[in-house]
């Protein structure tokens, strides 16, 4: 790594005066050539941790991400603050992506983000080993391994692509969510060498959990209007587990006058990016999407997330609604939870794409941790505990004491008084 003032470029090129909980350990250890893995939450400022020492190394890295909207909103990012980096992805033609590769074999770019798959592209190796990479980033690093909420059968073949260099780089895992056996996975499967170990916590007190327990369909949507106009002029994510949900809620909304986008894979992608700038701007204050919004998006006034439809995972529910409230203020990550929601995500469990794994007994293996998973989330649903508690507990994370706002512990709180105005 190159000699340099980390806080000089920190505030010249990111505009930031100061790290947030981690980085500087992280960033430090990849500078000094340790391998890192980093356990972040949503907005944690995971990119910071390999962008910053990317750029002030002497040599090219390489950005391993599944997300195509977090590989182009981060290369547009950085070429607006005078860094050279690129992306390799399916959004490419193929006229683009050689074009990409031509420019990367002139040595034209200091961070090249690739999906897991271009690593074992047999043109993008043999321009690699002409390369001084200096570093190698893993974001999404959970998709590693079978017990993780994404698992991607890519993802064992980059310590292929690694051993294949000539010069082992230093290596960096993320995520913003692992379980101990993921945890231990990511440093498996990815051959980390005694990697220094950064977790910043699950805690985000700053949110307020609730699960709500509507009687029918029609009281799920009227439990939704009730929570948009207590929230009115606010922005937003309200998130289905399938397309039709959205599509749905999406006309009646917005023949109620509610000011709603949409976003899911059933869009085309001109639709999906237009409804993603108006949310970005401002300009319309509610999405209605599926999973596959919200990776890689930078929005933190966010004043609530409502989850329509139970999610197939606390991973999933975690990263979700912790796109409320980047800015540290208060935020309502509301669940609206009917039992009907177990048999969707079933389905969406056994009927799960399985092209990208490896053998029969792997899927069989996959499905049986997705339903684990599934009964976990089913439980934090029907709990009296704290719901921050669960989560911290589900990570392997200790609470001292109960977080005092979530749905449970306003009912505790309101039995108490009522016990109390009795006696």
């Amino acid at each position: 790594m190159q000699e340099g003032s980390i806080n000089d470029k920190l505030k010249c090129v990111f505009g930031y005066t100061s790290f947030r909980a981690g980085q500087e350990e992280l960033i430090n250890a990849l500078m000094n050539g340790r391998d890192v893995l980093g356990i972040m939450p949503t907005g944690a400022g995971k990119s910071l941790c390999y962008q910053l020492p990317a750029i002030m190394s002497a040599g090219v890295s390489i950005i391993v991400s599944p997300l195509i909207a977090l590989m182009n909103e981060q290369v547009m990012s950085l070429c607006k603050k005078g860094v050279k980096a690129a992306y390799l992805n399916s959004s490419l033609t193929l006229h683009q992506q050689e074009m990409v590769i031509n420019n990367i074999a002139e040595g034209m770019y200091k961070l090249i983000y690739a999906a897991p798959e271009r690593l074992q592209n047999e043109a993008f190796i043999r321009v690699c080993a002409g390369l001084d990479i200096s570093l190698i980033a893993v974001d999404e690093a959970h998709c590693v391994s079978q017990w993780g909420h994404d698992f991607r059968k890519s993802y064992l073949k980059i310590s292929e692509f690694i051993k294949a260099l000539p010069r082992r780089p230093v290596i960096g895992a993320f995520t913003a969510t692992a379980t101990k056996q993921v945890g231990a996975d990511i440093i498996k499967y990815l051959e980390l060498d005694e990697p220094m170990r950064v977790c910043t916590g699950y805690a985000r007190f700053d949110l307020r959990l609730a699960v709500v327990h509507p009687k029918s369909m029609r009281s799920r949507e009227k439990e939704l209007t009730k929570i948009l106009d207590s929230h009115k002029d606010e922005c937003g994510i309200v998130y289905c587990s399938l397309r039709s949900t959205v599509d749905e809620l999406y006309e009646r909304l917005k023949d109620m006058g509610y000011p709603v986008a949409r976003y899911h894979g059933g869009l085309c992608s001109a639709e999906r990016t237009e409804n993603q700038n108006l949310f970005l701007s401002d300009k319309t204050k509610i999405m209605l999407a599926t999973n596959a919004f919200g990776m890689g998006i930078d929005k933190n006034n966010v004043r609530f997330v409502v989850h329509y439809n139970m999610p197939k995972d606390i991973e999933s529910y975690y990263q979700e609604a912790g796109r409320a409230g980047r800015d540290g203020k208060g935020a309502d990550c509301i669940m609206l939870y009917m039992p009907n929601d177990i048999g969707i995500n079933e389905y969406l469990i056994n009927n799960r794409d399985t092209n990208d794994e490896p053998t029969p007994n792997m899927k069989n293996q996959l499905r049986r941790a997705a339903k684990l998973r599934l009964n976990a989330i089913t439980d934090f649903c029907n709990t009296r505990a704290c719901l921050a508690n669960y989560i911290l507990d589900y990570f392997g994370e200790g609470a001292d004491a109960p977080c005092g706002h979530c749905s449970s512990c306003e009912a505790r709180e309101k039995t108490r008084k009522k016990a109390r105005k009795i006696t």
